[in-house]
């Protein structure tokens, strides 16, 4: 699957979910700061310019939004504490947006580590938000005339693969190789330009879990794929010499290389800010 981050047709699906609804702004001087968050183009930019909607428009219909937009700002400035405090923010806004369900579930999988105290209680979270992003998008609506049926399908099919994904990896941090191998294969279905990062996820999950061939044959896939990055093939490489020596104690492993093989890939997540989210409604009383 394509990564998760706002740009392109996910703006106009994740950003904006309540846009089919038709959240109405109630005067000139909300639709100019909706405008201004809209086009913000910086996370600094974006975070001032929601924090403009919530203190002047404290009942805008585009709360959700504002503080989805927000909590993925501050994911863009590393600052996983303000990620999950606006996600969840914007959660108790609009329960059924399920960009920001998939952003924490996201967020939360990657700052949980193998020994923390609260581990299964995180781990709890992820599972949680990333099955209310599949349930959701399952059923939810075409957000914006602008998207083709197909844009909306594949958008759809984008939320729910990389949910899959954030579960398998929770089931990695809980030692459940064949369940998070599981859950991968899922997010792959149907994908004619397969994740490498996830094909990586699924070999170390397959070694894990003691198939050794299956893995390798993962790893063996993303070294032979075009266009992938250097960082991740290295890293392939390195599992699939772990791999062959794991099957082979004490025989000659194929290939080298001087990656530390520890953590797999990281997966996909918004390295970038949003585009510009569609336009809000034209001033009601223009119209």
């Amino acid at each position: 699957m394509k990564r998760f981050m706002m740009s392109g047709v996910l703006a106009l699906a994740i950003a904006v979910p309540g846009l089919l609804a038709q959240p109405k702004p109630k005067s000139k001087g909300e639709v100019e700061a909706l405008q201004a968050l809209f086009k913000a183009q910086s996370p600094d930019e974006r975070i001032a310019a929601a924090e403009n909607v919530l203190t002047k428009y404290a009942d805008t219909e585009f709360k959700s939004v504002a503080l989805f937009m927000e909590a993925d700002a501050y994911q863009q400035k590393h600052d996983y504490e303000n990620t999950v405090v606006y996600g969840e923010r914007s959660l108790e806004a609009d329960p059924k947006n399920y960009g920001a369900m998939l952003l924490l579930a996201q967020q939360i999988v990657q700052h949980t580590k193998e020994f923390d105290l609260d581990k299964e209680e995180k781990l709890a979270k992820v599972d949680k938000y990333a099955k209310g992003a599949i349930d959701t998008v399952k059923d939810a609506s075409k957000p914006n005339t602008n998207l083709t049926d197909d844009q909306w399908a594949g958008a759809k099919k984008q939320v729910t693969a990389q949910s899959h994904v954030t579960m398998g990896m929770a089931a990695m941090l809980r030692k459940k190789p064949d369940v998070a191998a599981a859950e991968f294969k899922t997010s792959l279905e149907g994908d004619d330009k397969p994740d490498p990062a996830t094909l990586v996820r699924l070999g170390v999950a397959y070694s894990q879990d003691g198939k050794y061939d299956d893995a390798v044959a993962q790893f063996d896939k993303v070294m032979a794929m075009p266009d992938v990055s250097s960082t991740i093939k290295q890293y392939a490489q390195a599992e699939r010499v772990r791999t062959i020596q794991k099957k082979n104690p004490g025989g000659a492993s194929t290939g080298t290389s001087s990656v530390n093989p520890a953590t797999p890939p990281k997966p996909a997540a918004p390295d970038n800010p949003p585009a510009t989210p569609p336009t809000p409604p034209a001033d009601p009383k223009k119209e």
